[in-house]
């Protein structure tokens, strides 16, 4: 679920008005509930659109409830707007490095309209607005209700004074951002991703506390709009959740395109002292401080638990983790289910959806599909982006277990053709075989890339057989082939060798 309607969407302009008029209209009414539901729904985020949709379109009797925004997150206050700003910050970039392909500048250069950025995110997300809206949703069949909703028995919820009595249920109302419990910060006053892209004008100066994925990729956006912009990192390095060989690059990029990144560091305190907010934070037993206009919070993400009646309905529940759940997504209670951020531990708009439809089949059509089975990739959209899928190499069992192969994109015509060539796949098998278990992607365009890994891990299909497979000339893609041809390589061992010069020998 989104926060309150009562939070508001800034600025209101045609944009947003659209939007709302989508996602929470003001004029909506609530229709009579049925008797009784295959399935009520709590959150219209990803995971929960998709469930209402699909069990409706199946045949399901379907109640939605939504107390904020439809779409969640990734619509509102996420994966959209950060990425309609991802684009303009890297149609900056190429113009700055239009002269190293031999196009001219005129002076003075590029010039960031932050408010034409802004407006153009609105525009982009109000557009996109119409899938996730409760007109669409409700054209769908699934009745939907937009209030305060809540479970109040085993079997039942209520919104809006109303009771929806169900044979199933599923909890999807997602995260918020956390806020770290740093003195002074709630009254030196910060952004999250709920309210960064209500800003009309951008920040001169710009603290990030948090170097993950959501943190890098804003820090970078705003460093190429012109912010002068600081990453805050508690951990010994940016993206700690990522293979160290992949972030360094991404810190490299970063850091040409402005970005000052602490790392290891402790925050102090924040206070305000003239207009400015200062962050005092240690590292390595040294105290040191920052000011900025705006500081950002990038630290983590808690799920959306409270007033939910967890109890009354006899869900259990962790406040740092979320819901409770075993591998079919199935709650404490029976009837009840979760999927997306509030129950899952990968936090990602595609899990969400991958998730939902596992409670469909399980919660309506006695399906027995594990969480545990999913295999799910994703993707840190910097310049270059992350992309991974699987395990890390440091995450298999026991030495050897696993043998890695590396192309740099540095060696892939179609990378240095782009001058994009800082980046590399990482692809790592079980030793002694060509199953793979795991890959990380540093390039342009790694999210694309990736997908051809994850069809393979997801069908069992080896490295020897990707080989196989002809990859257009140029393209970044060819990084795959490349590593299948390495693992074949290893294939020839000198005892096949010598055989096969045998052969040779023989047939000349």
């Amino acid at each position: 679920m989104s926060e309150p309607a009562s939070a508001p969407i800034a600025p209101v302009d045609i944009h947003n008005r659209r939007l709302i008029d989508n996602v929470h209209p003001a004029d909506w009414v609530n229709p009579t509930p049925a008797s009784r539901y295959n399935m009520v729904v709590i959150g219209a985020g990803t995971a929960g659109l998709v469930i209402a949709a699909g069990a409706a379109g199946l045949g399901a009797k379907v109640a939605l409830i939504e107390r904020g925004l439809m779409g969640g997150d990734c619509l509102n206050a996420g994966c959209v707007p950060s990425k309609a700003l991802l684009r303009s910050a890297r149609a900056a970039a190429e113009v700055r490095r239009a002269a190293q392909l031999g196009v001219g500048v005129p002076p003075p250069g590029p010039q960031a309209d932050f408010a034409a950025i802004m407006e153009r995110m609105r525009r982009v997300r109000a557009e996109l607005s119409a899938r996730d809206s409760a007109a669409r949703l409700r054209s769908l069949g699934v009745d939907v209700f937009i209030g305060e909703g809540r479970l109040c028995a085993p079997d039942r919820a209520e919104v809006a004074g109303q009771t929806l009595r169900f044979s199933r249920a599923a909890i999807a109302t997602g995260t918020r951002a956390a806020a770290p419990p740093i003195p002074g910060l709630a009254q030196a006053g910060f952004l999250t991703n709920e309210t960064v892209f209500s800003l009309t004008a951008m920040p001169a100066r710009l603290v990030v506390i948090g170097a993950g994925p959501a943190g890098c990729e804003l820090a970078q956006a705003f460093a190429r709009f012109g912010a002068r912009v600081s990453i805050l990192e508690m951990a010994p390095g940016i993206l700690p959740q990522e293979d160290r060989d992949a972030a360094a690059i991404v810190r490299e990029s970063m850091r040409r395109d402005g970005v000052e990144i602490h790392e290891g560091i402790a925050i102090v305190a924040v206070d305000r002292d003239a207009g400015a907010k200062r962050i005092r934070f240690e590292h390595a037993g040294r105290a040191a401080q920052i000011e900025a206009d705006q500081i950002l919070l990038a630290a983590g993400r808690t799920p959306v638990v409270d007033g939910l009646g967890l109890e009354a309905a006899g869900v259990q529940y962790d406040r740092r983790t979320g819901i409770k759940v075993n591998d079919r997504l199935q709650t404490t209670n029976r009837r009840i289910y979760a999927a997306g951020d509030v129950a899952l531990p990968y936090r990602f708009t595609h899990a969400a959806d991958a998730s939902a439809r596992i409670v469909i089949r399980n919660a309506l059509f006695a399906g027995r599909q594990r969480a545990s089975s999913l295999i799910i990739p994703w993707c840190t959209y910097t310049e270059p982006e992350i992309a991974h899928v699987g395990a890390y190499e440091s995450q298999a069992r026991g030495p050897g277990a696993v043998q890695t192969f590396i192309e740099p994109l540095a060696d892939v015509d179609r990378a240095v053709i782009d001058d994009e060539r800082a980046g590399l796949v990482k692809v790592h098998v079980r030793a002694g075989t060509d199953r793979i278990v795991g890959a990380t992607i540093v390039a342009a365009h790694a999210g694309e890339l990736i997908s051809e890994l994850t069809l393979a891990m997801t069908n069992g299909i080896g490295l020897s057989r990707i080989a196989a497979a002809i990859h257009p000339y140029p393209t970044q893609a060819e990084a795959i082939g490349k590593i299948a041809d390495a693992y074949n390589r290893t294939r020839l061992t000198p005892r096949v060798g010598r055989w096969l010069r045998r052969w040779l020998e023989w047939t000349r």
